[in-house]
């Protein structure tokens, strides 16, 4: 008989934080007894998780709907917009795009199965802030990957920069409780990851809402549980990176010598405007205490160019800043102003044409900073965690190091869900090659 049940198919835009959100949206999609369809066009629902941190993602997020209107006119299925957009368009998404049902914010993904499971044709908007942690059992996560799984430790953030919209989408910082975050992390263990990736806004900032234990003391409890290999974290912000964090980094082997810590801005004067809450100077003050603490620890940032006001001098410093401290990659966008930031009551005043030229400025740098320090590791052999298979080379395996760098090599034997020594033997601006050894 076929199969009658109903089935979704998830479009994720954004960060990691979005793909942990769509592999539990998925979860309880299937415990309400839909199944996961492979293409938008088998689905009989397709929910689309969203990011608004910049306006592209906005215009990606509408064009793919546009797509979708085109799909709907030939079959029946509804289409669900959650997350970043879906908290800051809310009623609007269905007024201007006739093509969506359903507006869920960040908060109220938990509400999708029941909307799922029944035939109302009526539209409908939910996006409430909550301001308690709403769990999912880690038996219903829908992960994608068998070897490294995401864990969300806090949602939120209190910083408030300038040109940020995450309070305004996320909403204040809230931080899940130290028992439930290492119930998680048992049983990804207990299922064979090898990896795991805590997950927030501003992790450096989470706090235990029972014991009151910091970032710090999370570090250490993960890193107590058996059967893990690497443990990974992400974002952090500068201004709440306090030397404790660093000294347990530096303590707990099992965290990857590996650091995502976001600039945004070269010069002082910028970040003040940013209202990042550190100076250039405080910035390399702290990679310089994390490097002296673990020598070859690899830093990747975000960079924005053309912010209100960055002048051609403060482009420079931004330059230099990264020509000194050399990250292994680098995430650069121009500034586009978003709703309800401080920095859009700003005059936008660098031209698009000249932030586009910072932009492929910066972006030529790094790729010459990336080619010459993946030359440097040509014959050398180092740790991989083998994730799959490549997805430009499928006939290769592909993992990561512990600096986070994407390798692809050959071996003869299946290698996935393994930590693998591969010889590097060539390399690209944006990966390794190699092959196991024996």
């Amino acid at each position: 008989m076929p199969d009658k049940r109903r089935r979704f198919f998830i479009r994720t835009f954004g960060c990691q934080m979005n793909e942990s959100d769509s592999e539990r949206i998925a979860g309880l999609l299937n415990q309400a007894g839909a199944v996961k369809a492979d293409r938008p066009e088998d689905a009989d629902v397709i929910i689309v998780n969203t990011c608004a941190v910049r306006e592209k993602s906005e215009e990606k997020l509408f064009s793919y709907l546009g797509r979708l209107a085109e799909l709907k006119k030939s079959r029946s299925v509804r289409i669900a917009v959650v997350g970043c957009v879906a908290q800051l368009r809310s009623w609007e998404l269905l007024e201007k795009k006739g093509t969506v049902d359903f507006v869920l914010g960040p908060d109220n993904s938990a509400e999708l199965p029941s909307l799922v499971k029944g035939d109302t044709s009526e539209k409908f908007v939910s996006t409430s802030w909550s301001e308690k942690w709403t769990e999912t059992s880690p038996g219903l996560i829908q992960r994608d990957s068998p070897v490294s799984g995401y864990v969300t430790v806090m949602e939120g953030c209190d910083n408030f920069c300038a040109y940020c919209i995450v309070p305004y989408t996320r909403g204040r910082e809230k931080y899940r409780s130290l028992k439930s975050i290492l119930a998680e992390v048992r049983d990804l263990a207990r299922h064979g990851y090898l990896e795991v990736q805590l997950l927030g806004q501003n992790v450096n900032s989470y706090r235990d809402p029972e014991s009151g234990k910091a970032f710090p003391d999370l570090l250490s409890e993960v890193a107590a549980v058996d059967g893990l290999g690497w443990i990974r974290f992400l974002t952090s912000h500068p201004k709440n990176f306090g030397p404790e964090i660093a000294e347990a980094m530096a303590g707990i082997n099992k965290v990857c010598r590996h650091l995502h810590l976001p600039l945004q801005s070269g010069s002082s004067a910028v970040l003040k405007r940013m209202r990042r809450g550190y100076t250039k100077e405080e910035y390399l003050g702290i990679v310089s205490r994390l490097r002296s603490l673990m020598p070859g620890l690899s830093l990747s940032t975000d960079i924005i160019v053309g912010f209100p006001g960055e002048t051609e001098k403060d482009f420079e410093e931004t330059v230099e800043v990264l020509s000194e401290v050399r990250f292994t990659s680098l995430f650069s966008f121009r500034y586009s102003p978003r709703p309800s930031t401080a920095a859009s009551r700003l005059k936008d005043s660098v031209p698009k044409v000249e932030k586009q030229r910072r932009l492929e400025e910066i972006q030529r740098l790094q790729k010459t900073i990336q080619l010459e320090d993946h030359g440097h590791l040509v014959g050398k052999t180092i740790k991989v965690l083998c994730l799959g298979r490549g997805q430009k080379t499928p006939h290769l395996f592909a993992g990561r190091n512990e600096g986070s760098q994407v390798v692809n090599f050959s071996s003869d034997e299946d290698q996935i869900g393994r930590f693998v020594e591969v010889r590097v033997t060539g390399f690209g601006p944006f990966s390794l090659s190699g092959e196991k050894t024996s």
